[in-house]
């Protein structure tokens, strides 16, 4: 079964996008391998607002996802034809994602982005793993990493101190 990996970017004071949703916060490391880490997925899995963002620095990850998918209940796949949309049943399209078999490879899928879908998905217990670059600012106010939900117990996997300042953590999700 593939695993649905959630990559987020966090302020020290967990946020993940300041009070007017603007991630000019994050800090850039030449450090990061952006082609190794997006090389480990097949599929972006998105919220509407992440979508939007993403799609306007679309040609930057050419070549390193083959499909991107996205939830929303106002864009129409029509206007979208390079992009699966989902609308509804979205836990059950997100397991049936899950359970694929895919002749080439076995690829994660990267949950890229907002913290409703993630915070959703973490408690109907389809998360896999979290991959958290916690960057050096404190941003006071914003967009939470999550909205209240369960409690969820993480297994460190690994974590790594960049020049940056930024904290890369990665954790694991035991299963239920």
């Amino acid at each position: 079964m593939r695993r649905l990996r959630y990559g987020v970017a966090m302020s020290l004071d967990g946020f993940i996008a300041g009070p007017n949703a603007e991630y000019d916060w994050i800090v850039s490391d030449p450090d990061i391998d952006w082609a190794g880490l997006w090389s480990q997925f097949d599929t972006w899995l998105m919220g509407r607002r992440t979508f939007e963002i993403a799609q306007t620095r679309r040609a930057i990850f050419s070549g390193s996802v083959q499909r991107w998918i996205v939830v929303s209940r106002t864009l129409k796949p029509e206007d979208h034809p390079d992009t699966t949309i989902v609308n509804s049943g979205i836990e059950a399209a997100v397991a049936a994602l899950k359970a694929e078999t895919v002749p080439e490879s076995q690829k994660d899928i990267w949950l890229f982005g907002g913290g409703v879908l993630f915070r959703s998905l973490l408690d109907a217990g389809l998360v896999d793993a979290i991959d958290v670059m916690v960057m050096p600012v404190l941003l006071g106010s914003g967009i939470p990493l999550l909205p209240e939900g369960q409690r969820q117990t993480l297994h460190l996997e690994s974590s790594e101190s960049l020049p940056s300042g930024i904290l890369r953590l990665s954790y694991s999700i035991p299963p239920r």
